[in-house]
């Protein structure tokens, strides 16, 4: 059996969509999802954007039952999985338990959930909090939850790495269906958007104080100033290929390499560890950098990082030599979530041949040496994408992806 893995289903919920196509129509046009949060009052705030899931109703995607024990996390996670197998064709019911796995990254855990049990516990006492709360705040929850709705009792993880999060889920996947898992759901959503979470969020001096949601986040521009949060992600169904053919279902391509590297600790003189994931990811899927067609960038959103991002691109590839997009410009940074947005992006890139513009940024420092696809969408024709992620402390993740091949059913 072939040890290559691909990808067969996608399930998104994103601040600009809330389904896969919907959130590719919304980024190939240019539409942003980030505005002002409305969810708790912020005036006193100096921040007050935020990449926002609006009118997603949860007992139109899960069990009533399931609503008390669930933080909205969960419940996109839920949904999401829930998209993403019936967009591979896969009842699970059909498969056995034991040949289907589940792995997930959350940044977060149930921080709206848990701060409401808390608020109950100073408040009213212990005998008022819920009994769910024993598990809904955990970071291993959605992988838990997709495993007992769905039956799926083969290898399950979750991984806690902040925004690389996410291509770590989708990394170890690919090695539990090499090791002979015929099927694993795999991905990554978060969110944290109570007054607690959003403190969580400002407290790192990292988030944007520009008012203008069409200037706060503008990765890779010679005034950018921060980030935008954001909340969703995606869910992806990763195949063993031979798996795939023998059921005749499309995919969307395959998942050819990944890797994982830590920074150095700060003051120790080593460079930080973005280029060597890249690099060893490259080498991972058997190939070389002069054949990555494109290149969907971590983008940090704060000048110097975006200077460091920049220099790997630039090192790595060459000056200009490969076309860079950020679609989460129109989302903000979704932690775990983005780097599975992000692949579910590339794919759809690689499907229809198209490349998203970055939206807000204007004007990219020259020194910084970078083809950022600007403006409107790029039309283009490659095969391979390299995707990038950084998390907060130091974590840093790559993904390749292809094309479907030959003896694939395309999307």
């Amino acid at each position: 059996m072939t040890d290559k893995v691909v990808v067969t289903g996608i399930g998104v919920l994103a601040p600009n969509g809330r389904s896969t196509e919907d959130f590719w129509a919304a980024t190939l046009a240019g539409t942003s999802g980030i505005g002002e949060i409305e969810r708790f009052d912020t005036a006193r705030y100096a921040s007050r954007l935020a990449g926002l899931i609006r009118d997603f109703d949860a007992e139109e995607h899960i069990p009533k039952r399931l609503l008390p024990q669930t933080d909205v996390s969960t419940r996109y996670a839920l949904a999401a999985a829930a998209s993403a197998l019936e967009d591979a064709g896969v009842d699970p019911a059909g498969f056995p338990e034991f040949d289907m796995g589940v792995m997930t990254s959350n940044a977060t855990g149930g921080f709206e959930f848990t701060h409401r049990e808390f608020n109950k516990l100073w408040s009213q006492g212990p005998s008022k909090v819920s009994v769910y709360e024993s598990f809904a705040w955990f970071y291993a929850v959605n992988t838990g939850q997709i495993s007992i709705r769905h039956g799926m009792r083969g290898p399950g993880s979750v991984v806690v790495s902040e925004q690389a999060g996410g291509l770590d889920a989708v990394g170890n996947a690919r090695r539990a269906v090499r090791l002979g898992t015929p099927l694993v759901v795999c991905g990554g959503l978060d969110s944290a958007f109570d007054p607690w979470g959003w403190a969580s969020h400002l407290s790192g001096g990292r988030v944007s104080t520009t008012a203008d949601p069409a200037r706060a986040y503008t990765p890779f521009d010679v005034h950018a100033d921060g980030y935008v949060p954001g909340e969703g992600g995606a869910i992806l169904i990763a195949e063993n290929a031979d798996a795939a053919r023998a059921r005749g279902c499309a995919v969307y391509g395959e998942i050819a390499g990944y890797a994982a590297t830590f920074d150095p600790a700060p003051g120790r003189g080593r460079p930080p560890g973005l280029r060597r994931a890249a690099e060893l990811a490259i080498a991972d899927a058997g190939l070389r950098p002069a054949d990555v067609g494109a290149v969907f960038a971590d983008a940090a959103g704060l000048r110097a990082e975006d200077a460091t991002e920049a220099a790997v691109v630039r090192e790595v590839f060459g000056p200009g030599a490969v076309p860079v997009t950020v679609p989460k410009a129109l989302t903000g940074r979704l932690f775990a979530g983005g780097g599975p947005l992000d692949l579910a992006a590339a794919f759809l890139a690689l499907r229809d041949r198209v490349l998203p513009a970055t939206a807000h940024t204007t004007t990219v420092p020259r020194s910084y040496g970078i083809d950022l696809v600007l403006g409107e969408p790029r039309p283009c024709d490659f095969d391979v994408a390299l995707v990038l992620a950084r998390g907060k402390g130091g974590f840093n993740s790559a993904v390749v992806v292809r094309r479907a091949e030959a003896g694939d059913t395309p999307r």
